[in-house]
């Protein structure tokens, strides 16, 4: 385990900022909007606020507030923030996030969860958390080589709460991370007391068509997410089947061009949070920004784009689990108690009428609440 601490070299963030100055702007057609993809307009002011407003050593600052650390799993750097609680009988907690996401999605809630007390909590709730990022992502670096999956993921997650003395824990993820949280409660479930998921997909959806017979057992609910997963796999997935087909052919683009990135990343927060028409009017513009820059500075485009090929490739489908599991469906979710049930030991589930995909970042209140009532059940 060594200590780590982010210094980004100055000359990064000045060939960063010369980019973004010599950008070469597409052409757009009269009065697109976001059904197209980013607007042009929206890009450009963004991206002039990120080469002449966004200030990346404040960010670098709160994150060197939090303990950091890289060792090495399989032959793979990992990263983590490592928040300790003062609070005696915490349970350690590994929170995982997803794509585009990073460990920038947690700042808000590290707090709450490791000291209850000093937020207005019970102490009893109090976690031990690590957050890893994920291998292939931000400071986690570049994977080395092919086949890091969710499965194998979950494995270097399990090495790493066992390297930090922790037999007893829970796990926690959203996106990506609902694949690598109940991933450890299969691949280590002697250890692992619950999981709890947000924004949730496979293993929590259905797998093909739902007959008509079975869609007219459905509540109101569960009809708007079968819709909402329709529109999503018509209109919004394009990305997902870059990533999943030829992640390689895309890393040109993003790994040299700032804008490429910044267009790639902040389209999913315009079209995956909740309640916002611009993607600031739900997750402030540096927090985004910050999320991009771990994606710029560390060149991870590519590997963490992999994560889906590699997906798509593995054969590692959902097996079932016996680990108790609690989901929290917020606005923007789609996952459906009925097929969830399939494959996971599901004893919590809650729903929400506002927060999206990014969920720790968009409602932190919520989403603070609901991890503490869950692992209440299983501490």
């Amino acid at each position: 385990m060594n200590p780590y601490r982010l210094d980004v070299p100055q000359g990064d963030l000045d060939d960063l900022r010369a980019r973004l100055t010599q950008t070469r702007w597409p052409f757009a057609l009269p009065g697109a909007e976001w059904s197209r993809g980013v607007p042009v307009d929206y890009l450009r002011e963004l991206a002039g606020y990120w080469a002449d407003g966004y200030d990346w050593r404040a960010a670098e600052r709160r994150i060197n507030e939090l303990p950091q650390f890289t060792t090495e799993i399989g032959g793979q750097r990992v990263h983590f923030l490592h928040a300790r609680s003062p609070e005696p009988g915490a349970l350690p907690l590994v929170l995982s996030h997803g794509w585009p996401g990073s460990i920038v999605e947690f700042l808000d809630v590290i707090g709450p969860l490791t000291d209850p007390r000093a937020h207005g909590g019970d102490p009893a709730d109090a976690f031990h958390v690590v957050i890893p990022s994920i291998p292939g992502f931000g400071l986690s670096g570049q994977v080395t080589e092919a086949g890091w999956d969710s499965r194998r993921i979950a494995g270097a997650f399990a090495e790493l709460m066992r390297r930090l003395d922790y037999s007893r824990y829970g796990a926690q993820g959203g996106d990506y991370g609902a694949f690598i949280a109940p991933d450890l409660g299969r691949v280590d479930a002697d250890h692992v007391v619950g999981i709890h998921v947000n924004a949730a997909t496979m293993g929590f959806i259905p797998f093909g068509e739902v007959p008509e017979a079975e869609q007219a057992t459905m509540t109101d609910a569960e009809r708007v997410r079968l819709g909402r997963l329709a529109n999503y796999l018509q209109d919004m997935n394009g990305y997902f089947q870059i990533q999943a087909t030829r992640p390689q052919t895309l890393s040109y683009a993003l790994a040299d061009s700032p804008v490429g990135q910044l267009a790639w990343i902040v389209e999913k927060f315009q079209e995956w949070t909740h309640g916002g028409k611009l993607p600031e009017d739900v997750v402030d513009r540096d927090k985004i920004l910050t999320n991009v820059m771990l994606y710029w500075l560390t060149n991870t485009a590519g590997t963490s784009a992999n994560l889906y090929y590699e997906s798509m490739h593995s054969g590692n489908w959902p097996t079932p689990s016996g680990v108790p599991t609690g989901v929290a469906v917020f606005a923007e979710d789609v996952a459906i108690r009925r097929y969830a049930e399939q494959t996971n030991t599901i004893t919590h589930w809650s729903e929400f009428d506002r927060g999206g995909h990014f969920a720790a970042i968009e409602a932190p209140d919520l989403f603070v609440e609901d991890v503490r009532a869950f692992f209440r059940t299983v501490r």
